[in-house]
């Protein structure tokens, strides 16, 4: 059911923010201790609060329209922060030639966990480093990294 909600809401977030600065980053809906619907935004210098509650505002009302949402629910409108998941072509694409983390399902050659420079995507893998290509298949999170 969670994946046919994040669906649907993805479909319609993306058509209302079609015409404005944001982007669509990501959207979750997941049990915690209530269900949460939770949307990531993004804009060219990055996002606040009075923009969260902006796109808060225009998604309230059109996504109880929808009618797929059973349940109670808390909507929540952030960013996606700095060591954001990449997750779609879009996001590689974005990022591509910073460093990222990478954790895979199950250590290949020893390592689970590659720290590298993102310099690849072809859909099904991604290139680090220029020289290392990872299957998307094996792999249970990129981040980027953030150096402290």
């Amino acid at each position: 059911m969670a994946n046919r909600v994040e669906e649907a809401v993805e479909k319609l977030a993306e058509e209302i923010l079609a015409d404005t600065d944001y982007e669509l980053v990501d959207v979750e809906y997941v049990k915690e201790r209530d269900w949460f619907l939770r949307i990531y935004i993004d804009k060219d210098g990055g996002v606040g609060l009075d923009d969260c509650q902006e796109v808060s505002g225009l998604l309230d009302e059109r996504i109880e329209k929808l009618g797929i949402l059973n349940d109670r629910f808390i909507l929540e409108v952030s960013s996606p922060g700095l060591d954001r998941a990449l997750k779609k072509e879009k996001d590689f694409q974005r990022e591509m030639g910073k460093k990222v983390d990478i954790t895979l399902y199950k250590p290949l050659n020893g390592e689970k966990n590659i720290t590298g420079v993102l310099t690849g995507y072809a859909g099904d893998t991604i290139t680090i480093d220029e020289e290392r290509e990872l299957p998307l298949k094996d792999i249970a999170l990129v981040r980027l990294h953030i150096d402290f």
